[in-house]
């Protein structure tokens, strides 16, 4: 198991890595005490946004106070899914949120941790097969085909509203001609 000093060292030759020119390591994320973050790759700064499209498209990153050095990456991977959590449907129920924090100082902490790690993992990983197994025997992508879908069903029904409404009489028409 990874210390956070092992990763905070890391973290740390990554970034000089990163500002010396050639990348080694982890994209490197300072944290200001004015609470902004300043990604060092692209030299401005970034949102919790961001952050979740870096996760989203699998960029090894780290997160560093500025002023401690201290690696605060789960800290704000946790402020990215309690802004994703208020933003719309919610991924973990109220109940599970609160069995989660229930773990928190008992005797199963370490075991629900690493439960709910690698049950996610397998999960990913099963989906990935079985959606590759899908693509190998009908030759298409289940999730691109179900997407084109959904998007072709959305323009014909955008396409019939607009009919349906372009055929309504006008209420605000003067005349019979401004109606057709």
């Amino acid at each position: 198991m990874t210390t956070t000093r092992a990763k905070t060292k890391r973290a740390k030759s990554g970034a000089q890595a990163d500002e010396g020119g050639g990348r080694h390591g982890p994209r490197v994320i300072r944290k200001y005490p004015n609470r902004r973050l300043y990604d060092t790759v692209e030299s401005r700064y970034v949102t919790l946004a961001d952050v979740r499209r870096l996760v989203v498209e699998r960029v090894d990153f780290v997160v560093l106070d500025r002023k401690t050095q201290q690696d605060i990456t789960r800290s704000i991977l946790l402020q990215v899914i309690a802004e994703q959590e208020g933003a719309g449907e919610s991924l973990m129920s109220r109940d599970f949120l609160s069995q989660v924090i229930r773990t928190y100082g008992s005797g199963v902490q370490d075991f629900v941790g690493r439960y709910l790690d690698e049950s996610l993992q397998l999960f990913t990983r099963e989906q990935r097969e079985l959606r590759d197994r899908f693509k190998s025997v009908v030759g298409v992508d289940p999730f691109e085909t179900v997407g084109a879908l959904a998007q072709k069903n959305y323009q014909r029904w955008k396409g019939l509203q607009e009919e349906v409404f372009a055929r309504l009489p006008r209420p605000w028409a003067r005349d019979e001609k401004e109606r057709d």
